[in-house]
């Protein structure tokens, strides 16, 4: 019998517990199972396998994120929605290493996490739409702009910017060039 109380969603929960405490090192099966007090056979019960658990928390991260973008970008456009979303994005990043690391590498087609993705895609394509960018240029100008703030955030994270000038000063100039920078996209 399934432990009472222990469902997909709930080990999700603890594995998020784990990944945040001891990053993608650190999550185990052992590791939730420790969290929730069960042998790690209990687990089996909900999920096949640590990869079934890794898709799931890629789904919940992406899910969370993109809710997020999303919140941050309503009711805005042009410029001052991409400079909510890559600000969103950067404090998500800066803010959750660990989860962050998980919505970097491309879903695997037709799954749950790809579908998750696309929910993501559809945010950044809403703001670029803005910019009179739509189809092949879209696509360009959103793998351009996540490089961008991915990039910043993940130097940013691993103490990479070492100098006195303030980070955040720098990253409205990277937004700032990107934005300045879409008209290129259209010709592409």
């Amino acid at each position: 019998m399934p432990r009472v109380g222990l469902t997909p969603g709930a080990i999700v929960d603890l594995a998020l517990g784990v990944l945040d405490d001891d990053g993608l090192t650190g999550l185990t099966l052992t590791a939730v199972a420790k969290r929730a007090g069960v042998a790690v056979p209990a687990l089996y019960k909900h999920i096949r396998n640590l990869d079934e658990l890794v898709g799931l928390l890629r789904v919940r991260i992406i899910g969370d994120l993109t809710e997020r973008l999303a919140a941050d970008c309503v009711g805005r456009s042009g410029p001052d929605a991409l400079r909510a979303l890559a600000g969103t994005f950067r404090a998500y990043a800066i803010a959750n290493p660990h989860r962050y690391a998980l919505t970097v590498q491309a879903a695997p087609p037709n799954t749950r996490e790809s579908e998750a993705a696309v929910r993501m895609l559809a945010v950044f394509l809403a703001v670029l739409r803005g910019f009179e960018l739509e189809g092949s240029a879209a696509i360009h100008a959103a793998r351009a702009l996540r490089a961008a703030c991915h990039g910043f955030a993940s130097i940013q994270v691993a103490g990479g910017f070492g100098l006195a000038e303030n980070v955040d000063e720098s990253y409205e100039l990277l937004v700032r060039m990107v934005i300045e920078g879409l008209p290129l996209a259209r010709g592409h």
